[in-house]
């Protein structure tokens, strides 16, 4: 797919092959990140304030990626913890009915 986009005031066409990604709204993303750093005092050029950008991008992905990756552990264990109680809650499935009918 290719699509048209605009960062900075310049136009780019470019190809995507992930059609559920929608580019345009990355681009407005990059290019409101782009204009935060660039209204801060003391940034020169473009290629300053994309690299900057970019870092930023990339820093913020990256705290989102360890907070995602907590919450799955959490639900990990909260799912492991309940299978464990509703194991033990369902009956003939617990370890000490299966002693018991294998003694009688």
């Amino acid at each position: 797919m290719k699509v048209q986009i605009t960062i900075r005031g310049r136009k780019y066409t470019v190809r995507s092959d992930e059609n559920d990604v929608d580019l345009q709204a990355v681009a407005r993303y990059v290019d409101r990140r782009m204009q935060e750093i660039s209204d801060r005092p003391g940034t020169a050029d473009d290629y300053t304030v994309a690299m900057l950008a970019a870092l930023n991008i990339a820093s913020d992905f990256e705290r989102f990626r360890r907070e995602v990756d907590a919450e799955l552990a959490e639900l990990d264990r909260g799912l492991a913890s309940a299978a464990v109680m509703l194991e033990a809650a369902l009956p003939g499935t617990s370890s000490s009915d299966e002693e018991t009918e294998e003694e009688a």
